[in-house]
């Protein structure tokens, strides 16, 4: 069984719903979580006139291939109305792969761990409240050291 982390975004509508709904779709359809951190709203990241994001981190244990599981989580996105029209564009729903185990990816449309995660404080708070120990494959670093060490000063709270 592989630990996956996936980050879950939502910055339009009835976002807490989306959130729920997102997590219903992943236990029917891939795996049963096993942790959910708390709820964290968010500044908008990369596009700063968006309104507020909700974000929070599943941890799930799966055997599918990380091919598959991304095609299930763009499924996900889709059932719940996300349209890709903009870079960082505002979204009813995102689902980001942060970890897949220790695996390294390195694909076009596929890149585990996420290769931005370190440097954003929306993925590190979430996270490191139920993975701070989770070593990161290819920093070599714990979540709580890459939580610390951030220069993000985005407001991040808790909900």
């Amino acid at each position: 069984m592989n630990d996956i982390f996936l980050l879950l975004g939502s910055n339009l509508g009835d976002r807490k719903l989306f959130l729920k709904q997102a997590i219903d779709y992943i236990e029917a359809d891939i795996a049963p979580v096993v942790q959910l951190s708390s709820v964290f709203e968010t500044q908008s990241w990369g596009k700063t006139d968006a309104p507020d994001y909700l974000n929070q981190v599943v941890h799930l244990h799966t055997l599918l291939p990380a091919r598959v599981l991304l095609e299930k989580i763009l499924a996900i996105e889709i059932l719940l109305g996300r349209e890709r029209k903009e870079k960082w564009g505002s979204r009813t729903i995102d689902i980001d792969i942060l970890f897949y185990g220790d695996e390294f990816i390195e694909e076009p449309d596929l890149k585990v761990p996420h290769p931005e995660l370190h440097k954003r404080r929306f993925t590190l708070e979430p996270l490191a409240e139920i993975a701070a120990a989770f070593v990161h494959p290819v920093l070599h670093k714990n979540i709580l050291q890459l939580k610390n060490e951030l220069t993000d000063n985005l407001i991040v709270k808790k909900v």
